[in-house]
């Protein structure tokens, strides 16, 4: 089989990576070239992403791809980029940006969103858009940013504007733009919604599918950094998690998954969205897929949590790493300390810590002290979310979920998978960890003709390509987590 290489543009909301996928022997192979840190700036007080640094860091991540492609013999095919969900940039009639990207993490949506969800009532909503109501969602983002998406020429969501300066084409993917609640149902954009709340409709334009070519690169940092001018540019299923379950190694649909990193997004896979009112007053979300497929799912925080509270010491002078503070976290006593780790109180940056005391002892329990702690509370906390999600999501949607498939960087904290089959408790399947780099490369492949144009095929080739951990549940923990659920959830 002739050697093939793509570029995977993964951003993350704490850092960005770029990896080369190069197919060969119908395995694929990944690695990471460069990676770089990504985080939030106040910018006029507003709270916003280092666009240009961003910028400027793919483009040099991509000569550092299309240099290694040569190393092992073959050249730089395409370029695609996946990002979280819901953040875009406004540019003019030239493509300038008007002001930096904001972070969905700024609190100016909370009074747009409560204004207009009331004004045109959530269940409406949810009905139209099969999207659950979260006050960052882009919507809220436009109504919010009104005077300034007024002046905009169009919006294009992070993965699209990278793909437009790279190539100079103006695109709007379709799974990505799905979590805007901006689309409708049957995945189009909503024209009467937008009428509805007064967003301009010229700020949209034609939706792609996962898999179309754009055109070449023309971006001249990417070109000067050495990709090939050659080099095509791919929309590929551009929200992260859209990528990261196309890399989920199994055909079985018995299965949830939860794809963790800042984020953790807890679902199951449909044929098509599942708009209840059950699943509307649960907080159940329908974002489309890969290959027609919906990700009925919830959105819990991830190691955001974690994140913030090992800054919040490093900024006392206490340095830690998530790995050692896990493994002195594995000899505290398992639920300990539990909060609700869905809940909107810890959205915002800022005195996490005291934010997960306050938590505790609203819920009944002690509070944390330690770092470790904190690294307890923060892990029995996500696992005990991950059973709520879990269990919920497969009593509204039917699914039977016999297995749990970890795919992320979660994938690396043995004690977090570990402790999701215990509360879950069915058996976790971990890996693969770049697993959203990896469906972007998979979605490239089969572009270009490399692979089959089929969901199955390209998970078969994960199977055959990388290895995953099995953990099994301790079903003597299960009268622990089913009384830490009542008991945070009744409070």
């Amino acid at each position: 089989m002739t050697t093939r290489a793509v570029a995977a543009v993964d951003l993350g909301a704490s850092s960005g990576r770029v990896l080369l996928a190069v197919l060969r022997d119908e395995r694929v192979s990944l690695r990471e070239v460069a990676r770089f840190p990504n985080g939030g700036v106040d910018v006029d007080g507003v709270f916003s992403w280092n666009f240009p640094a961003l910028r400027e860091a793919v483009a040099s991540g991509l000569g550092a791809a299309a240099a290694e492609a040569v190393a092992q013999g073959t050249t730089l095919a395409s370029v695609g980029v996946d990002s979280w969900a819901v953040d875009y940039g406004l540019v003019d009639d030239e493509g300038a940006l008007l002001r930096l990207p904001a972070h969905h993490r700024d609190p100016r949506t909370a009074a747009p969103f409560a204004e207009t969800t009331a004004a045109i009532g959530g269940w409406w909503l949810y009905q139209r858009t099969g999207i659950a109501l979260l006050p960052f969602n882009t919507l809220f983002q436009l109504v919010a940013d009104g005077a300034l998406a007024a002046r905009a020429d169009q919006l294009l969501l992070i993965p699209d504007l990278i793909n437009y300066l790279l190539c100079g084409v103006r695109a709007w993917e379709r799974t990505n733009a799905s979590t805007t609640q901006l689309l409708t149902v049957g995945r189009e954009w909503d024209i009467a919604l937008f009428r509805e709340t007064g967003v301009p409709e010229r700020l949209v334009g034609g939706l792609v599918d996962p898999g179309t070519v754009l055109g070449r690169v023309i971006d001249r940092a990417a070109l000067d950094a050495g990709v090939p001018p050659s080099t095509e540019v791919i929309s590929v299923a551009s929200h992260d998690t859209a990528s990261a379950v196309v890399a989920i190694p199994t055909s079985s649909r018995q299965c949830a998954y939860i794809s963790s990193g800042t984020w953790s997004l807890v679902g199951v896979e449909l044929d098509k969205p599942l708009v209840t009112r059950t699943a509307f007053e649960a907080g159940y979300t329908n974002e489309l897929g890969a290959f027609g497929r919906t990700r009925f799912l919830r959105n819990i925080m991830g190691f955001w949590l974690l994140q913030e509270v090992i800054r919040e010491y490093a900024a006392d002078g206490e340095h830690y790493d998530a790995a050692t503070l896990t493994a002195a976290a594995a000899t505290i006593p398992r639920l300990a300390f539990v909060v609700d780790a869905e809940s909107q109180d810890l959205l915002a940056p800022g005195d996490m810590r005291g934010r997960l005391v306050a938590a505790c002892v609203a819920g009944g329990g002690r509070p944390p002290t330690t770092a470790a702690e904190f690294t307890r509370c923060i892990l029995d906390s996500l696992a005990l979310a991950y059973r709520r999600a879990v269990r919920g999501i497969a009593s509204v949607s039917g699914v039977e979920v016999e297995t749990v498939h970890i795919v992320g960087g979660g994938v690396l904290n043995e004690l977090l998978c570990q402790l999701t089959a215990d509360a879950c408790g069915v058996p976790v399947v971990a890996g693969p960890v770049e697993a959203a780099a990896l469906g972007n490369a998979l979605v490239q492949l089969q572009a270009i003709g490399a692979l089959p144009a089929d969901l199955t095929s390209l998970r078969a080739v994960v199977e055959r390509s990388f290895p995953t951990t099995r953990y099994l549940p301790r079903n003597e923990t299960e009268t622990e987590w089913a009384s830490a659920e009542a008991r945070i959830w009744a409070n």
